[in-house]
């Protein structure tokens, strides 16, 4: 996969990240853990960008790394979500499998 597909995937990924966030309950835990999952799925696709624009290979290298702990975290309040039952069980799973390959 080149950068440019790389690009896209990770743009369609935070705005399935953005679809999930609208619809969590209205609720603390909802509101709470919706917040943390925005920032850090949506983050995955800002970062992978920025690292595209790297001036160096070395800044390229950290950016990356900055995705790869993004994707994690994001993985982790899906895992949260899903297990939790805090909002439809079939909204999680592709999106849990989506930032796997991603951070694979």
């Amino acid at each position: 996969m080149n950068s440019t597909e790389m690009k896209s995937r990770t743009k369609e990924f935070a705005k399935k990240i953005i679809e999930l966030c609208r619809a969590l309950p209205n609720n603390r835990e909802g509101r709470l853990i919706g917040n943390q999952v925005f920032k850090s799925g949506t983050s995955v696709a800002a970062n992978y960008r920025a690292a595209c624009r790297g001036r160096s290979k070395a800044e390229f290298v950290s950016k990356l790394g900055i995705v790869l702990e993004e994707g994690d975290e994001t993985l982790f309040w899906l895992e949260l979500i899903n297990e939790m039952e805090i909002c439809d069980e079939n909204l999680v799973p592709s999106l849990m499998q989506e930032c796997d390959e991603i951070v694979l």
